[in-house]
């Protein structure tokens, strides 16, 4: 069977609604399967319905909890939701620990709902594009709500986010979260700040930091959306307190961007992606077999400097590409005759 029927063929299965096809696909994803960019082309027409919720905090403020507990709220409103959990991943094979999906193991009998744990494999570009990818597949399986949640703060997490619609930030008291999120920009990235665990001691004030830290900020939800300011949600996911406030938070930031930017906003999140997959792919070209570490190391040898090397390979790559394209001209001006 060529590669472009096997990409083909699975895509219809996904389409037909085949759930096996659909976590076959994010494993094609996840794996940087060859097959997997035809399989996407062909399920390209069906993405960009779904609405992408990233949930992010430091570890142990309640995530897993809380986006248990709004899947089981989204339900109700018979909206079908996708989880994709990033996990820490295991020291001897690599994969996700699964610890995400035995905490929400009361969803995973629900035929509306569909969980996936990612392994986070310390790898930053390559596990945004592969989270972005599987957004993509299961947004065209028709789900209409995506959670990413990830394993905790982190480059990895600020990655990940950028697949995503909406951001929730969770944090929770005692932990010296409210100089956490000041420190590591977490207020620049939230849409909706979560206070997780409100009846422990300390909530009260952490959400009075964190509505100080805003105002003074003067931070809104995305850029050329002033209308929206991001909330502080007061919760206690465990106990299911709150929760109805997040989703009101979640259609009100979902409402806003609609009304404004959403299109131009999910550009820039594709131009991203592009960015990292390019990055990727120049990263294996260069650096992989018949590449240039060869050619790095024998000049490193002779004495010259890193950045010696480094502009020589540089030259080299300048000389092949040749000229930039000029900026105003289409693509069928740029192509070759």
């Amino acid at each position: 069977m060529s590669r472009e029927t096997s990409s083909a063929e699975i895509a219809e299965r996904l389409l037909a609604g085949d759930r096996a096809a659909l976590s076959r696909l994010i494993s094609w994803a996840e794996n940087a399967h060859p097959d997997f960019p035809a399989a996407l082309a062909t399920l390209w027409p069906r993405v960009g319905r779904a609405w992408r919720i990233g949930i992010t905090g430091p570890p142990g403020s309640g995530k897993s909890t809380l986006t248990s507990e709004l899947v089981a709220l989204l339900r109700r409103g018979a909206a079908t939701v996708g989880v994709l959990a990033i996990d820490p991943s295991s020291p001897f094979s690599g994969g996700a620990l699964l610890g995400d999906r035995i905490r929400m193991d009361e969803r995973t009998a629900d035929e509306g709902v569909y969980i996936r744990s990612m392994a986070s494999r310390e790898s930053h570009g390559g596990l945004a594009r592969a989270a972005s990818d599987a957004c993509d597949v299961m947004d065209a399986f028709g789900i209409d709500f995506i959670l990413l949640e990830t394993v905790g703060v982190g480059q990895a997490e600020y990655d990940v986010i950028g697949a995503a619609d909406t951001v929730v930030v969770v944090l929770c008291p005692g932990a010296g979260d409210g100089i956490q999120a000041m420190k590591a920009g977490l207020l620049e990235v939230a849409d909706i700040l979560v206070v997780n665990k409100a009846d422990l001691e300390g909530a009260d004030l952490l959400e009075l930091d964190l509505r100080d830290a805003l105002r003074l900020r003067g931070i809104r939800a995305a850029p050329g959306d002033p209308a929206w300011e991001v909330p502080v949600v007061s919760a206690s996911a465990r106990d299911g307190v709150g929760l109805d406030v997040l989703l009101a938070g979640l259609e009100g930031h979902r409402r806003a961007l609609e009304a404004g930017s959403n299109a131009e906003r999910r550009r820039r999140k594709r131009a991203l992606q592009v960015r990292r997959v390019v990055g990727e792919r120049l990263d294996e070209e260069l650096w992989g077999p018949g590449g240039f570490t060869e050619r790095a190391e024998s000049s490193l040898r002779k004495s010259a400097t890193p950045y010696d090397v480094a502009e020589e390979i540089l030259v080299h790559l300048r000389g092949v590409a040749g000229p930039r394209p000029a900026e105003d001209a289409s693509p069928t001006e740029r192509s070759p005759s």
